[in-house]
């Protein structure tokens, strides 16, 4: 028996806070299983869970929820005085037991006191690898622990629809490991926008969300990525049909006017000769006009339904096709040291140093990617290898010509269009350089003349990497802070697919394993482990 739908999208038209539309006569439903929903950035995504959550409203159509809602969003910034226990909406009830335990409490409050309230609140943290007294201010947890603790929350309510909006974003390998777990377990619907391809894997269904509109394929990440490569060889197949059809009509449509042309030609040669009667030659030239004419219509017919199918079928390959990067070489030799930290020690308290005397190096083109725990000191590190932060003891070297990829891609001025920041970046490049560039990161047309205060989190790194990679001369070091945080799995891999190509250093902080190891990561920096 199939089961009831746990969210269902009727006819719907949904625009994004700019007004841009996003969705026209959208059907499609969730069924009460673990969905994953993709897509590239700036689709909709987000949009369409807060939709669902009842944030937005659709421009028209319905959408109809069977119980609870849970949605955990992104990025909420906490009130000051708000604690876990807020969370879970328990405070009052646990101040209860806390009176109740000194003997305050009324007759009343005792017996409808929840006596294992707290148990049940902590074992859910517990959950999530998240040890934390109840008390503690959402404000002095990392984004991290802040996410491990609305996400067991959420769970804790036991909604019958939960909608995660990326939840494993700025988690160490501890929570996303708990999280991917947590979601295995759960037996109710869930909607998870995700580009993390192993809690991908886990989904019932990955639902892809398009310009073309929503399709969904049976199974986790590996099953999507074989339904989607056989769409792809199909949409392919289709336009090479359709430019081979259009090809034919042009071929005949060339052969029907030239013998056209020899018939005519030969009319006119006997009408002067006068082997023809004048009113006869009149009759067949107007037939043959009238003749001409028509067929001329229908050629044009055919050749603009032909001409349209492979707009269309071009339109479908690339929508399903991930773009690609291309990028231009460093030319940095093997056994030139591009980064040298000798006995480096910082914080940014007193007495109490993130880390202490750490000495490290990279050679050549090495691949480094920075490890450890939320809280570990990892995004420090870079700040004081980018020289925004001074060390308190120790010295820190690095190759003038490399490039910092912060979580905000702060190195593009928010003000200026990306065209504008590519010029800035790259002055020597000219107007067709800036338009192939970023055409490669899929900036194509007026897609460049877009504020980089308007982009997506994903749009931006895409925008970042586009004027830096894509330029003539790419810088010999990348630095990246948690680069797939925001990027689609399409976009991601095609950054992959780049950053192989790239011949320069890298030094990066992920806990995606996956994406490092697609990228060739050969040596790890563990944060309070001796590294030479």
């Amino acid at each position: 028996m199939l089961m009831p739908s746990s969210a269902t999208l009727s006819r719907l038209n949904l625009a994004a806070p700019d007004g841009r539309l996003l969705f026209s006569n959208l059907d499609l439903s969730f069924g009460a299983e673990r969905s994953g929903l993709v897509g590239r950035n700036g689709i909709g995504k987000t949009t369409l869970l807060r939709a669902i959550a009842g944030d937005l409203r659709p421009q028209s159509g319905t959408i109809a929820t069977t119980g609870s809602v849970a949605f955990l969003r992104q990025a909420l910034r906490p009130r000051p005085d708000e604690a876990i226990v807020d969370l879970f909406g328990a405070r009052a009830r646990l101040e209860i037991l806390r009176r109740a335990e000194k003997g305050e409490a009324t007759l009343g409050e005792i017996e409808a006191a929840d006596w294992t309230l707290e148990s049940r609140i902590n074992a859910e943290l517990a959950r999530v690898n998240l040890d934390t007294p109840l008390d503690t201010r959402l404000a002095q947890l990392s984004g991290g622990e802040t996410t491990r603790a609305r996400l067991a929350a959420l769970v804790f309510a036991k909604p019958d629809l939960l909608l995660l909006d990326e939840p494993t974003n700025n988690l160490d390998r501890s929570g996303r490991d708990a999280v991917i777990a947590l979601l295995a377990e759960r037996r109710g619907a869930a909607i998870v926008v995700s580009h993390d391809r192993e809690l991908l894997e886990g989904m019932d269904a990955i639902v892809e969300l398009t310009t073309l509109g929503a399709s969904r394929h049976g199974g986790g990440w590996s099953d999507y990525r074989r339904q989607k490569a056989i769409e792809i060889e199909a949409a392919r197949h289709d336009l090479s049909t359709a430019e081979r059809q259009l090809g034919e009509i042009d071929r005949k449509a060339q052969q029907v006017a030239e013998r056209k042309s020899r018939k005519d030609g030969g009319g006119r040669r006997k009408a002067s000769k006068g082997d023809m009667p004048a009113i006869i030659a009149g009759g067949r030239r107007d037939r043959s006009e009238d003749t001409g004419g028509t067929m001329a219509r229908l050629a044009k017919t055919r050749r603009t339904q032909a001409a349209a199918a492979v707009s269309d079928a071009l339109n479908r390959v690339e929508v399903l096709l991930p773009f690609s990067v291309v990028l231009a070489p460093t030319g940095l030799p093997a056994g030139r040291e591009i980064l040298k930290l000798d006995m480096v020690s910082a914080g940014y308290i007193p007495g109490r140093p993130v880390f202490r005397d750490l000495s490290f190096s990279i050679v050549g083109p090495e691949r480094v990617a920075i490890a450890g725990p939320n809280g570990a000191g990892k995004t420090t590190l870079l700040k004081i290898i980018a020289g925004a932060l001074p060390p308190w003891t120790g010295e820190a070297r690095v190759t003038p010509d490399f490039a910092m990829f912060d979580q905000t891609v702060s190195l593009l001025d928010s003000a200026q269009t990306i065209l504008e920041n590519f010029r800035h970046i790259n002055p020597a490049a000219d107007e067709n350089a800036c338009r192939r560039a970023l055409a490669r990161f899929m900036f194509r047309a007026d897609a460049a003349h877009q504020t980089a205060s308007t982009l997506s989190g994903g749009q931006l790194l895409r925008a970042g990497l586009a004027c830096v990679l894509g330029g003539p001369t790419p810088p010999s070091l990348l630095i990246l802070d948690e680069p797939t945080n925001h990027l689609d799995v399409e976009s991601l891999e095609a950054v992959e697919a780049g950053l192989r190509a790239y011949d320069g250093a890298l030094l990066v902080i992920s806990h995606d394993e996956t994406f490092l190891e697609a990228i060739g990561i050969s040596r790890r920096l563990v944060l309070g482990e001796t590294t030479g």
